[in-house]
């Protein structure tokens, strides 16, 4: 019984030990810029071993030099509650909740793939249910600046411990710069200024209303947008949003 404590006490202490690391990384946040992501790390690792090389975009620029139309578009694309939640919407996270339910039950009632008859192509199997996510900006940044990509729940109830840590310690307005200046929006292009060189060859504090929604709207699919730049769905999203970012409330 003793080793059993003593391996559990461990634990306890390395979790906790884990999580003041993470409070204190979060502290130093509010004035010193991250070098770089967790998710940025492995890209790059990605990239390095996988492509011909390692090409990388980013280049940090302060709240001030970001075009309100970006941030609006964001905004109003990504979590428009961001103003004024705690760090997570509730209310975003039961919808998405109840569309993913609905998704898996209508694929459980799908019928099973036939087998293919003798000289004819097998039928394409249907598609998966989409997944549609709940999580709020402040949620993505703590992700992507300390977790892996997996969907567990374990990562999921770290994720939580650190919005909350993030929304007490940092202002929302560096939350959103933070958010900002470390997001995907390519194959290599991390931030605002990046993505702004990339796709507009113009710095991000001159982006337009339709640039920027557009931006926005590549956020969840970065690297297939940035493929597909003339997608219409990309076009007539980009359109949604540009019409809902006057309502769009800045920290």
């Amino acid at each position: 019984m003793k080793p059993l404590l003593r391996w559990l006490s461990l634990v306890a202490v390395a979790l906790v030990a884990l999580q003041l690391f993470f409070v204190a990384r979060i502290a130093t946040m509010a004035v010193v810029a991250p070098q770089s992501s967790s998710f940025q790390r492995s890209e790059a690792w990605r990239l390095a071993t996988e492509k011909d090389g390692l090409h990388w975009r980013q280049q940090w620029v302060p709240y001030s030099q970001i075009s309100d139309n970006l941030k609006r578009a964001v905004i109003a694309s990504e979590d428009d509650g961001f103003s004024n939640h705690d760090g997570v919407d509730w209310d975003a996270l039961e919808k998405a909740w109840e569309k993913n339910a609905k998704a898996e039950e209508r694929a459980a009632k799908q019928k099973p793939v036939p087998k293919a008859a003798a000289g004819k192509p097998a039928a394409k199997p249907p598609k998966p249910p989409k997944v549609v996510g709940g999580s709020t900006i402040t949620q993505q940044l703590a992700k992507n600046l300390f977790l892996s990509g997996e969907r567990t729940l374990l990562r999921k109830g770290q994720e939580f411990v650190l919005t909350m840590v993030l929304e007490q310690l940092l202002s929302k307005q560096r939350i959103l710069e933070l958010y900002l200046n470390s997001v995907e929006w390519g194959e290599g292009v991390f931030g605002a200024e990046a993505a702004a060189q990339h796709y507009f060859r113009k710095p991000a504090s001159q982006l337009s209303t339709l640039e920027s929604a557009r931006l926005a709207v590549m956020l969840p699919r970065p690297r297939y947008y940035e493929k597909m730049p003339n997608s219409g769905y990309l076009a007539s999203r980009a359109e949604v949003i540009a019409g809902r970012m006057g309502s769009a409330q800045l920290p």
